[in-house]
């Protein structure tokens, strides 16, 4: 709950000034990529938008593919990249996400997830970056959805699905792959006393030369 609560204090706001939105696809909530495609297209400034592969195993999985996120409401294609390898898993997505912000120059993202899984993506991201040494400003951008909106791969809502959700956090990390609650408010210090102009939207105005705010390139 602590850690929750303490990555829920990063303005959601603060997205609009990423350079990159991180979508982990999954569960068949086509919600996901239309909440971020609509940023996407909503936001020229962005430079990217990353989509992390699912489960091929779910019931409800769907081929990531130009073609269907087109479907979605996508237009804009420049600076879109698809995992195209399957991804089992959270960590699988998340070892990928790390991969392209090294090899992409990227300085800023927001991760867009659904709420009730929120904790569990970020802070797998978050162990991921740490243990590849990339230290980047991470907003949280849970979707817009019902939380009594049943999940298409089972049925179930955001309420029956919190529980589950903790107890993986909790064995996760005494297997090393989340982020630990130490790990969190070292990486939040971080973040707000480096970056605190973008969380508190001032970049807009920032003419400092101490790079506390990410430099996106123009859409």
């Amino acid at each position: 709950m602590k850690v929750l609560t303490m990555i829920l204090t990063l303005p959601q706001s603060a997205a609009r000034q990423v350079d990159a939105l991180v979508v982990a696809v999954g569960q068949g909530e086509e919600w996901r990529l239309t909440h971020a495609i609509r940023s996407w297209e909503a936001n020229p400034a962005l430079s990217h938008l990353l989509v992390a592969n699912g489960n091929p195993d779910e019931r409800t999985h769907v081929d990531i593919t130009l073609d269907h996120l087109r479907s979605l409401g996508l237009r804009r294609t420049d600076g879109v990249h698809l995992q195209a390898e399957p991804a089992a898993n959270t960590a699988v997505q998340a070892a990928w996400i790390v991969s392209q912000v090294r090899a992409r120059g990227i300085t800023s993202l927001a991760l867009v997830v659904s709420p009730y899984h929120l904790a569990r993506v970020y802070l797998t991201v978050l162990k991921a970056l740490t243990k590849a040494g990339v230290r980047v400003p991470m907003i949280p951008m849970p979707v817009a959805v019902s939380p009594d909106t049943p999940v298409p791969e089972t049925g179930a809502t955001a309420y029956d699905l919190v529980p589950g959700e903790i107890k993986r956090i909790l064995t996760y990390m005494e297997e090393g792959w989340v982020a630990t609650p130490e790990e969190v408010q070292q990486y939040l210090r971080w973040l707000w006393s480096h970056r605190a102009p973008m969380l508190v939207g001032t970049c807009e105005t920032d003419t400092s030369a101490d790079r506390s705010c990410p430099r996106v390139a123009p859409g």
